[in-house]
């Protein structure tokens, strides 16, 4: 959104309108009312902070000022008036040029995240989820406070940590990514330096030189075994057992690296030729690996990442349970709630991952692509534990199915719909061995044909919902 905001007030409307809603960003017409706009304060607050632009409706720049002096400074008092206890923002008026090319301005609203919980003046509660404000039932608040209590532990400020402390090629770094021209200023406004200027863990977790000199266990620790089971005492089938250190954007980087080199491989063909390809999808276990990094509880100094690389499966164990308001049962549903807002945000300015929920559901997804079995989630009495396993979804399936069809049911999917010259476009396959594997594959009802006729040049083939 900094972005957006800089650029001059002919565009400025145009490129917030560009933007997608998210779980830092909403856009709220000029006409909403100060209740209304109440909630999503409070929804951000309750999350990791976020910026709501008011005067944005309908992909139109509606502006504020013709709304009247009166309704802005109700907008403007809204978290004070109806909001409890009163959200901390910033509000800002921007110039812009509205869609009847006059001269305006656009209301910016900027929340922080809250170490509290808020409600509205009805005593609703509202957390930001992905690009909705959805509101708390009594269960997922009185959990939502408790998870606060973990939360606030990422902005403790180390007395004896300074500047000096922090990496500055990497806060440089961070900074051309959010083009921003101050790094210093920018930790500021991320709430990572206290207002009496004092470094907090978060960071140091973050840009620390040496973050395990205060968080030793701060660390990703991947394992390899020989065969399909870890083994004990003299049994123990370990081959390989690497830590990774550092910051936690270094991290990710690094342990990535190490998990790609150690995960076993198949022979498969790939657009036409036989190549080596990973038994799980790198999307799959990359998601897995960021999720642990950004939402472990840091606060548990003991324990470490695990990552646990085995024959027939990858193991990621994270120190901390899942937030309170979430549920094992439906986990593509899970309600998304960062244990470390600030840390969470950084890595996705820097585009480290999805969002929780949305990474979650991605990792099904590229499990289910890859025709491989659904992940499982674990929660012990401290952790949580992800298996991604290497066995087929569903192994009889798998055989009924002529050799290739797999490749051609994921090209359909990642495209959504294609046509069967685009199919033998992407798969590289020919025409009769491409029309051998969508026959095959619709019998098993996987997917299916939509077109007029059998002559319909707009037909494509497209994933079957049930």
């Amino acid at each position: 959104m900094d972005q957006a905001l800089a650029q001059s007030p002919d565009k400025r409307g145009d490129a917030l309108l560009g933007l997608a809603e998210d779980q830092w960003f909403d856009r709220k017409s000029a006409r909403v009312k100060p209740r209304k706009l109440a909630e999503a304060l409070v929804g951000f607050a309750n999350a990791e902070g976020g910026a709501v632009v008011v005067g944005l409706s309908e992909g139109r720049v509606e502006g504020i000022d013709a709304t009247g002096s009166a309704h802005l400074s109700a907008l403007q008092q809204a978290a004070l008036d109806f909001t409890r206890p009163a959200v901390r923002c910033e509000t800002r008026l921007v110039k812009c040029r509205n869609a009847a090319g006059k001269a305006d301005r656009l209301l910016v609203i900027t929340v922080a995240s809250s170490e509290q919980v808020h409600a509205d003046h009805r005593d609703q509660v509202f957390l930001r989820v992905g690009d909705e404000t959805r509101r708390l039932d009594f269960f997922q608040r009185q959990n939502l406070t408790y998870d606060k209590g973990q939360a606030s532990y990422e902005v403790t400020p180390l007395t004896d940590a300074g500047f000096d402390d922090l990496d500055t090629d990497l806060l440089a770094e961070y900074a051309g990514a959010t083009s921003h021209p101050d790094p210093l200023r920018l930790l500021k406004a991320r709430n990572l330096i206290t207002s009496g200027g004092e470094i907090t863990a978060a960071a140091v977790l973050l840009f620390g030189t040496n973050p395990q000199r205060w968080f030793p266990e701060a660390r990703v620790r991947v394992l390899r075994y020989q065969g399909t089971e870890r083994g004990t005492g003299a049994r123990q089938r370990l081959i390989d057992d690497i830590d990774v250190e550092g910051p936690i954007p270094h991290q990710i980087v690094r342990a990535r690296q190490v998990i790609f080199d150690h995960i076993p491989t198949r022979r498969a063909l790939v657009r036409g030729r036989f190549e080596q390809v990973l038994l799980v999808p790198e999307d799959a276990w990359l998601e897995g690996l960021v999720n642990a990094v950004v939402h472990r509880s840091y606060n548990i100094g003991s324990d470490h990442i695990r990552v646990e690389i085995l024959d027939d499966r990858v193991e990621i164990e994270s120190p901390g349970r899942f937030p309170g308001i979430v549920s094992l049962n439906r986990p593509r549903d899970i309600t998304r709630f960062a244990r470390n807002p600030r840390i969470t945000r950084v890595c996705a300015d820097l585009r480290f991952g999805q969002e929780l929920g949305e990474g979650i559901r991605r990792i099904f997804d590229e499990m289910q692509l890859a025709g491989l079995s659904d992940p499982v989630y674990r929660q012990t009495a401290g952790s949580v534990r992800l298996q991604l396993s290497y066995r087929p979804a569903d192994r009889e399936l798998e055989q009924r199915l002529p050799p290739g069809a797999r490749d051609v049911l994921r090209a359909i999917n990642e495209a959504g719909r294609l046509s069967t010259g685009d199919t033998m476009r992407v798969t590289r396959q020919a025409r009769p061995t491409v029309l051998r594997h969508l026959r095959a594959l619709e019998a098993e009802g996987l997917i299916e044909w939509v077109g007029q006729s059998t002559k319909d040049p707009r037909a494509y083939w497209t994933r079957r919902v049930e």
